[in-house]
């Protein structure tokens, strides 16, 4: 079984300065929205930024996503508040594995990417809702900053047999 999509995935924080094509992009959005999601809610919603000012905004909106700068696309992952259960609040988790999968399929596609995380963090998800004027009933949950890569990492085996428990802990 090949999983190199997932073994060789690592963070990308350098993007050459080369456009992704509408594909890709189309491509990333169809393996996020083939997630798992709890009782097949797919709270999803994705605002994709191809604009440079929109990107440059977002790399000011966490200590952390100054690579927003250099991404040449952006997909927002935001939940749709009407699709989660109060009685199943899983969201995140159907968030998460939405998110996982683009990631997954960003490398599969030759591209890198970076997970840049809003949600739970209320001046960073404020500060999305009011630059994209997002309605009250999404919450931005993370922005993944992607694009070609500028820069190269070697694949990381994180495999640990010390943290398997087989059978009983």
């Amino acid at each position: 079984m090949r999983i190199d999509a997932i073994m060789n995935r690592r963070s990308i924080r350098r993007f050459a300065p080369r456009p992704v094509e509408r594909e890709k992009l189309e491509a990333i959005l169809r393996a996020a929205m083939q997630a798992p999601s709890g009782k097949n809610s797919q709270c999803w919603e994705f605002l994709v930024l191809e604009d440079r000012g929109d990107m440059d905004a977002v790399s000011t909106m966490s200590p952390y996503a100054q690579c927003a700068r250099n991404a040449q696309a952006m997909i927002v992952v935001l939940g749709q508040r009407e699709r989660i259960d109060p009685d199943v609040p899983i969201w995140i988790q159907d968030l998460s594995a939405a998110t996982m999968n683009a990631l997954t399929q960003i490398e599969a596609e030759g591209l890198g990417a970076t997970w840049l995380c809003m949600y739970p963090f209320p001046e960073r998800c404020a500060a999305m809702r009011d630059y994209f004027r997002l309605p009250d009933r999404v919450i931005p949950f993370c922005a993944i900053a992607l694009g070609y890569k500028l820069q190269e990492k070697a694949p990381e085996d994180r495999y640990d047999p010390d943290r398997v428990h087989w059978g009983a802990y």
